[in-house]
């Protein structure tokens, strides 16, 4: 199979595999109950859309769903948003994901290279046993909130259990937010009880959260609990956390807690909060529903990823980052989660790899952006590491370009199901990703998500294949939000993801179907650049930029101009050069030859700057409209949204930028 070709195929299942997939054993079901056959994906992905009662119910038996179904799968279907999924199913979103009580590894921890913890089924439940009692002691119920201020520690998917199976909501952010970011996320829902950890590590260094903490809990005046879990320090310092106790504390008269009694809640029972990302104001609220999150991640992981029973399942991400409530969820498929908290680059970048090895992980989750990383440094770990389990790699945060494809399959492993997915905080899950059963076409998401009606519009909202356009999807689905919090009327709501097209989720995602029917994400719709009136998805230029040794990451906005003319826009480029390089007219002139070649004169930047460093979000996620708005002299509303929000000062007061 051949890189550097944009339509080469750079992987296929062998039989042996195909055979073997989940998604196989579910379309073999499929068949079976309706009396025909699905000639390939395809025609079962048209199914799906077309008759959503067969295929969702399919979906709840093949996974073994506990709980009860009910007769009806979809009312109101035609609405959107207004449809109802199970109305009269009952389960518990906890339940289905402890349905293991063995001794075999639930979980295994990695603090960098401090802290190695292995947890299992039996030891897990028993944990969720002890903190659901802890809860309920406190007087936490059915739509209380529970929040968690954690690394992606154990304690954070014992918390989360915890919370689901007493029917209270969980809501989660990492550590490396600062008090404010914290508070504007927290503060809106009013959660009961508070756990944090006391610290984390990074890079070798231990960062202490105590002060942080202390002011968070003077900030939410609902708080009734501060529970501190002990992670650089056995017996940390609380005497400045009001209402702080340490977790043992919390759990001591507990101990003995028995069987969990699961309460098992309507389908469409609030089970997270999750947060927009923030960076243009105080972020969204975004309620997700208990049977709408499982039976999504079920169809992911065991249909889409292959997840099967005994695989060691393994996602880069905190608590702050949608991945990591995607992540717990295998559980539920029968995995082990592979948790590790602290810095993907320890070792020149080999310590993920180390733990794959180490713990025989078959799916390796990760960001488009640490692939970029650590090509950049032409890591190659098919030389270094056995790999010999790894059969997924899951790539997602921003586009996967043609060239981190190739870097996979070259410098990682030939033989691996690479699978970039797409979705978002939105709809905690994806709305194109990976088929075990088909080809990985170069720079390619392979496919549509079952029962999830994809497609691309144009400008005047038809169908487009072929062309660029706005990503949608046409017709309902379980894990739509229920809710934003704090959105009586459901206006805010509607505004974020139906005023594009009427009943029609507009997603945002500036992307294109291609002729294997797969997709090309190329950047967020509200960042696409404008020149002359030609819509330009960054992704593009990023691609090109990029392939260059010379620069380590880049960011690209359209700066108005001329100064106050709102019509017309000019492409400005900035890039992060290597340590000890700066930018000069011979490598501008070469960047913009790469970008003319490879895609039209008006990709091409009137402007090209070198900045030492790019505001991203706490996921990783470059931040284009924060900088537009620096470079306009427009406020960035929320700031504190960002990984690192000095970054921003580059951008602002440029000279070069005012001819």
């Amino acid at each position: 199979m051949s890189a550097g070709e944009p339509s080469a195929m750079l992987w296929r299942p062998s039989p042996e595999r195909v055979a073997a997939s989940g998604l196989a054993a579910f379309m073999a079901q499929a068949e079976a109950k309706r009396g025909d056959r699905f000639p390939d994906y395809a025609a079962l992905h048209r199914w799906s859309i077309e008759c959503p009662d067969e295929f969702w119910v399919s979906l709840w038996d093949f996974a073994g769903v506990i709980g009860e179904r009910g007769a009806t799968v979809l009312a109101d279907g035609d609405r959107m948003p207004g449809a109802r999924w199970f109305p009269e199913a009952h389960l518990n979103f906890a339940e289905n994901l402890l349905r293991s009580r063995g001794q075999t590894d639930a979980i295994v921890f990695r603090g960098e290279d401090k802290v190695e913890r292995r947890i299992s089924h039996a030891e897990l439940y028993r944990a969720v046993a002890q903190f659901a009692a802890a809860l309920k002691g406190l007087g936490v119920g059915r739509g209380d909130r529970v929040a968690a201020y954690l690394p992606n520690l154990p304690e954070a998917v014992v918390a989360m259990l915890a919370s689901a199976s007493i029917g209270a909501i969980f809501t989660s952010a990492s550590p490396d937010f600062g008090v404010q970011g914290v508070h504007d996320r927290f503060g809106q829902v009013e959660p009961r009880l508070l756990i944090a950890a006391d610290g984390y590590h990074y890079n070798g260094k231990r960062i202490d959260c105590l002060e942080k903490i202390a002011a968070v809990a003077a900030l939410i005046p609902s708080l009734e609990r501060v529970v501190i879990v002990p992670y650089l320090e056995q017996a940390p310092d609380l005497a400045k956390i009001a209402k702080a106790v340490m977790l043992d504390d919390f759990i001591a008269p507990y101990r003995d807690a028995g069987e969990i009694e699961f309460a098992r809640l309507p389908f469409g029972h609030p089970l997270y909060i999750m947060y927009s990302s923030g960076t243009t104001g105080v972020p969204k609220c975004i309620v997700h529903c208990a049977g709408g999150v499982l039976l999504q991640h079920l169809k992911e992981h065991r249909l889409h990823g292959d997840v099967r029973p005994g695989d060691r399942f393994f996602y880069f991400t905190t608590c702050g980052w949608m991945m990591w409530n995607w992540q717990v969820s295998a559980l539920a498929s029968g995995a082990t989660l592979l948790l590790y908290d602290g810095s993907p680059f320890l070792r020149r970048a080999s310590v993920l790899f180390d733990y794959a090895d180490a713990e025989g992980m078959t799916h390796f989750g990760t960001s488009a952006k640490f692939i970029d990383a650590i090509a950049k440094i032409d890591l190659k770990p098919v030389r270094t590491h056995r790999l010999a389990m790894l059969r997924v790699m899951f790539s997602t945060g921003s586009p996967l370009m043609p060239e981190g494809f190739d870097y996979v399959y070259r410098a990682i492993k030939e033989d691996l199901q690479l699978a970039s997915i797409s979705g978002g905080t939105d709809i905690v899950s994806c709305f194109v990703l990976g088929n075990p059963i088909a080809p990985v076409w170069r720079g390619e998401i392979q496919c549509a998500a079952l029962g999830m009606a994809v497609a691309v519009f144009d400008e005047e909202g038809r169908p487009v294949a072929g062309e660029k356009g706005e990503l949608v999807c046409t017709r309902p689905f379980p894990s739509m939000p229920i809710a934003f919090w704090n959105d009586p009327d459901g206006h805010r709501y509607r505004a974020a993801y139906f005023e594009r097209f009427a009943n029609i989720w507009c997603h945002g995602d500036f992307a294109e179907l291609t002729r294997h029917q797969g997709f090309i994400i190329y950047g967020r719709s509200d960042a696409t650049l404008n020149p002359g009136g030609v819509r330009i998805g960054t992704a593009e230029i990023y691609r090109q930029v990029e392939k260059l040794p010379e620069v380590v990451e880049a960011i690209v906005i359209g700066q108005n101009w001329p100064p106050n003319a709102a019509s017309d826009a000019r492409v400005v480029l900035f890039v992060k050069l290597r340590d000890g390089l700066t930018l000069d007219d011979q490598l501008r002139a070469r960047i913009k030859q790469v970008i003319r070649d490879n895609t039209t004169a008006r990709h091409v930047p009137a402007k090209i700057l070198q900045v030492a460093d790019i505001p991203r979000t706490k996921s990783g996620k470059i931040v284009e409209l924060a900088v537009r708005n620096v470079v306009h002299g427009d406020a960035v509303k929320n700031a504190e949204a960002l990984a690192n929000p000095e970054a921003l000062e580059y951008f602002r007061n440029r000279p070069e930028l005012g001819d």
